[in-house]
């Protein structure tokens, strides 16, 4: 007995320190997207309007739902996002959110004008995107989400069929402000959480972790939105320099890693990594704000 102690008691310290550092680390891992634009659809690629942005949706859904653990909101409690290995699956759901406001806007805005008809590909993917998180079958969140995927595919290609049966991207300044709009509205809610005083130890985390799913996704979206609007913003320097900021800031705040959220005061020793994440979503909230002025004029 005295044996089996002296090697368990070891062995669970060992456990203990050991898995939250592995966390961390294959976390940080995660939150690199393997999705390259420019080697995906490299200059003079046979390119219709709506494809880039559609393909970043996926690979955005795809990454989420292809990792060693998989989509983790609805999974074991140990890896949901109330106990234990929490941070990445708090992620997912400022991912999931994200994703459903930006296919909306792109179902309702980007690729609709006024009482034309919707695209029913698009149609497909927002509902199938908008399946409860947390539900574990019946359907599962992971089976719908990656049904979402697959009509997005469906809608890149109906974008080359002939005669096209798919809806581009309208390339209108209008519905354009409505998508930044959406992410606006997003990051000023991150924002609102990050800067609140007073939270629970337990949810500092929450909210940091949320707010960096929200940057991860406009990050990527926005370098899809450069490209597809790329001959607009050739001749709008203003604005195409404004969302490259906005790019690097939210690509900046959907990488930061600390070991543990911390939530220092601000004259205290320790750091307040709700705080310095908040720097990072304010500033891309007001680079839109100002790209929504300058698309307005």
């Amino acid at each position: 007995m005295n044996t089996a102690l002296k090697i368990g008691a070891p062995a669970l310290l060992a456990l203990v320190i050991l898995t939250p550092i592995w966390l961390h680390y294959s976390q940080k891992r995660h939150d690199e997207l393997p999705f390259d634009l420019e080697k995906e659809y490299p200059a003079g690629s046979d390119v219709v309007t709506g494809e880039i942005f559609a393909a970043t949706v996926i690979a955005l859904i795809d990454h989420e739902l292809a990792g060693p653990i998989g989509w983790r909101p609805n999974d074991f409690v140990l890896w949901g996002p109330t106990l234990w290995a929490d941070n990445n699956s708090n992620r997912q759901l400022g991912v999931i959110q994200a994703l459903r406001e930006s296919v909306r806007v792109f179902k309702d805005y980007l690729t609709k004008v006024s009482a034309t008809e919707y695209d029913l590909a698009l149609v497909d993917a927002d509902t199938k995107l908008r399946n409860d998180e947390f539900k574990f079958w019946f359907p599962s969140a992971e089976s719908r989400f990656s049904a979402a995927s697959q009509a997005l595919g469906t809608y890149i290609e109906g974008l080359h069929t002939v005669p096209r049966v798919s809806k581009p991207i309208n390339r209108r300044n209008v519905e354009l402000i409505r998508l930044f709009s959406a992410w606006t509205d997003l990051l000023g809610g991150a924002h609102a959480k990050l800067y609140e005083q007073d939270v629970p130890f337990f949810s500092s985390d929450d909210h940091f972790y949320r707010a960096q799913g929200f940057a991860h996704v406009m990050a990527h979206l926005t370098g899809a939105v450069i490209r597809e609007y790329q001959e607009e913003l050739a001749e709008r320097q203003t604005v195409l320099d404004l969302l490259t900021q906005v790019e690097t800031s939210l690509s900046q705040a959907a990488v930061l890693k600390p070991l543990i959220v911390l939530d220092g005061s601000p004259s205290g020793l320790f750091a307040n990594h709700r705080r310095n994440l908040d720097i990072y979503i304010v500033n891309a909230r007001q680079l839109l704000y100002s790209v929504r002025e300058e698309l307005e004029k």
